[in-house]
């Protein structure tokens, strides 16, 4: 009112709307949308006054504001709870003695350990006369089949548009002799010891020996050289023909 300004100037020249100006000017803190816009807004409105900003959020936090928890926190507990910390808990046990238990179970469990794994991996010999040979076989069969590596390499391709499809074995006999297959149609599923395989593009979903085999879209024919151990793109110059 000194400086002879209109709420109204004030509103556009802070971006502070006139009805929280007005509950500034009357303390009425309870119709501005919370604390941290009640600071703002103090400090906006200070600011383009003229007035010690800092000075009035300090006012506000002292006449409005509820002391934090810490604030609020008697000194006599803090006494009493220093004193409870410093009361003895009792003997403590030596860190040595502690380290040496741990050890000693430590040297206690690996022996019992190794008994055990001795007992298991000694079988009588009379165990062994009885096992009926059908049930040896099946246990020697399921040692060693982990370690069996596939012989042969399968293909499976499922087209996903019109796509040409030259295959050969690793003797050069045509499976498939370069046909265009379409959505819908079957392409016959086939296995060697090695595959070599041109595809017109890549719309065609591709397995080999059960999993995904990405086929880039070059624009080009695109070439493989399958076998049970590994799938590696062939050049341009080495894609089988079929023509």
């Amino acid at each position: 009112m000194r400086a002879k300004i209109d709420i109204n100037e004030v509103e556009t020249r802070t971006k502070i709307r006139a009805k929280y100006l007005h509950a500034i000017e009357n303390e009425e803190w309870g119709l501005l949308p919370g604390d941290v816009y009640v600071k703002s807004f103090l400090r906006t409105y200070s600011d383009f006054l003229g007035l010690d900003s800092r000075q009035l959020i300090d006012d506000y936090k002292r006449r409005y504001e509820r002391p934090s928890d810490h604030e609020l926190k008697p000194i006599a507990p803090l006494g009493r709870e220093r004193e409870r910390h410093r009361q003895p808990r009792g003997p403590l046990i030596p860190s040595w003695l502690l380290i040496g238990g741990v050890l000693v179970a430590i040297v206690v469990a690996l022996y019992f350990l190794g008994v055990k794994n001795k007992g298991g991996n000694t079988t009588p010999q009379a165990t062994h006369s009885a096992t009926t040979p059908a049930h040896h076989k099946a246990q020697h069969h399921h040692a060693v089949r982990p370690h069996t590596v596939a012989s042969t390499v399968k293909l499976q391709l499922v087209p996903t548009g019109a796509v040409y499809v030259c295959l050969k074995d690793g003797k050069g006999k045509k499976l498939i002799p370069g046909e265009i297959f379409n959505v819908g149609q079957t392409i016959p599923v086939k296995s060697s010891s090695k595959l070599l395989l041109t595809l017109g593009n890549a719309s065609v979903k591709m397995r080999v020996n059960g999993a995904s085999v990405t086929v880039p879209s070059t624009g080009s024919p695109v070439g493989f050289d399958l076998t049970p151990a590994s799938h590696r793109m062939l050049p341009a110059a080495k894609q089988p023909q079929c023509a």
